[in-house]
């Protein structure tokens, strides 16, 4: 039975959504003589979850003994040096610090030290004067605590975008703003539809984040539902970026992991998240309350923190399931069909660890895989003018002036970074912000962003009131010029 006028282009494998997941399979699926296709809704990679992620590389010794989370998280952990260097992206492996403040809580610090040392994590035990020698600005109530060295610190969003750039390198395709409205399946077959197009694909790699569950329902899948627990975070300026090395977890409650203290890759400080189940998948507000819970936590292991000094708050809500656990398996009811589903924490840091397993479903579901002769694992290196020498930096100039003209003051962003970033696929404000954190710093974005709309339209060839802060709808001349408007009408 036809469900739509609109022609169906084939293909073996549609992965739909394009966050650290999605962006993960594509990458590893790109090593294989496939046909791979991603489907994200976004008008970017990276904007789902994963765009509100605190950015934590985790140890491997939180997760309960049986679970998926314990499966993939510490194969994850050890996956990040090598992915990172490959893609050239941003990996600070500063460590992960779960700290006590009471004998009762040492206690339980002790057990997960024996689980991590059971699962080969490199953890060790520090008293209450290495504490204080390692981070000599925490409360100094505190009496001991777990350190995990190998943990670390990612710009989640530049990895999505790292992953699906290197993906495409090697031959998979993707489609932004190309939302699943409906899927369905015929003949064996299985048909999602966008708004533009209908594709018809052998087999289906579920990684929808929060609509994962709306998904499945789609093909007639209904057997697990995700529950949306939403987690407020704050950011520091540069000026405290000093104040901790390590990201500072307290012993963790029931759900959660508490509020940490995430010395970010970017160098800010970070502070978060909570942990609240809402009922919208899209309740991305921040409130008094949440900043209340987080600064108190915060304070109470950094006791110097100053709300002062925050300059950016957001909320992210993560994909939790109704099974507590990651769903990482093939679809008991639709043959090729596959469940990526219910990641969150630590989902970032198992997201390559559950890709590289990917194959073994699509081989269990009856795809032959052949590997490629050849699989390029290095995407184009990142020039970041802050980190050359001067030598360098004059040399680069002298050959692309671009490189000299800085555009945003805060973070010491150049025209020729944020060029880059166009040509690589940013097509928004935040799509340049999130690559190159150009608009990231104390101003956020209110002396840069005026020239980052002018280069935009300039290197995309469209008319200013065409570029968006975050795509259709967030116009930033149209929204500027009706907010002017506004306030002529308000002053007569």
């Amino acid at each position: 039975m036809d469900r739509t006028k609109k022609k169906a282009t084939k293909v073996q494998v549609v992965i739909v959504g394009g966050g650290i997941i999605g962006t993960a399979v594509a990458r590893e699926l790109s090593r294989y003589k496939l046909d791979v296709l991603l489907l994200e809704a976004e008008p970017e990679v990276g904007w789902g979850t994963t765009k509100a992620n605190s950015g934590i590389v985790h140890g491997g010794f939180h997760e309960e003994p049986g679970t998926l989370k314990a499966k993939y998280c510490f194969p994850g952990n050890q996956m990040y040096p090598q992915l990172c260097e490959e893609l050239d992206v941003c990996f600070k492996q500063n460590g992960i610090l779960m700290v006590a403040r009471t004998p009762e809580e040492m206690d339980t610090v002790q057990l997960y030290y024996e689980r991590g040392k059971e699962r080969g994590v490199n953890v060790r035990l520090l008293n209450q004067e290495e504490v204080a020698a390692q981070e000599p600005n925490l409360d100094p109530g505190i009496i001991g605590a777990l350190y995990a060295p190998e943990g670390g610190s990612v710009m989640p969003f530049e990895l999505a975008a790292a992953l699906m750039e290197n993906a495409v390198q090697n031959g998979v395709n993707f489609r932004v703003n190309a939302e699943v409205i409906n899927a369905w399946t015929e003949d064996g077959k299985k048909y999602l539809e966008t708004e533009e197009e209908v594709f018809e694909a052998d087999y289906v790699i579920n990684a929808a984040g929060l609509f994962s569950d709306d998904l499945a329902r789609m093909f007639g899948d209904d057997y697990f539902s995700i529950r949306p627990r939403k987690g407020e975070e704050y950011i520091f300026d540069l000026s405290v970026r000093d104040v901790v090395k390590s990201t500072i977890f307290p012993v963790p409650g029931k759900i959660s992991k508490g509020i940490l203290v995430i010395p970010t890759a970017a160098g800010n400080l970070m502070m978060g998240p909570t942990g609240d189940n809402v009922d919208e998948k899209e309740d991305l507000g921040t409130t008094q309350d949440g900043f209340n819970r987080v600064f108190e936590g915060a304070k109470s292991l950094v006791p110097s923190l100053n709300p002062r000094q925050i300059i950016a708050q957001f909320a992210g809500v993560r994909a939790a399931s109704d099974r507590g656990d990651f769903i990482v398996e093939l679809s008991p009811n639709v043959p090729g069909l596959v469940h990526l589903a219910g990641i969150e924490s630590p989902g970032l840091t198992a997201a390559p660890a559950i890709a590289a397993d990917v194959p073994r479903l699509l081989k269990e579901a009856g795809l032959e895989l052949e590997q490629k002769e050849h699989f390029e694992p290095r995407r184009r290196d990142v020039l970041r003018f802050g980190s050359l020498s001067r030598e360098e930096q004059d040399a680069l100039v002298k050959k692309d002036p671009s490189y000299g003209r800085i555009i945003c003051r805060c973070e010491s962003i150049t025209e020729g970074e944020i060029v880059d970033a166009i040509h690589r696929g940013a097509r928004t404000l935040d799509g340049i912000k999130f690559r190159v954190r150009a608009g990231a710093g104390r101003c956020q974005g209110g002396f840069c962003q005026p020239l980052i709309t002018q280069l935009l339209s300039r290197e995309l060839d469209i008319p200013v009131t065409a570029v968006t802060k975050a795509g259709p709808g967030s116009e930033q001349v149209k929204f500027v010029a009706k907010e002017l408007s506004e306030m002529e009408v308000a002053k007569s």
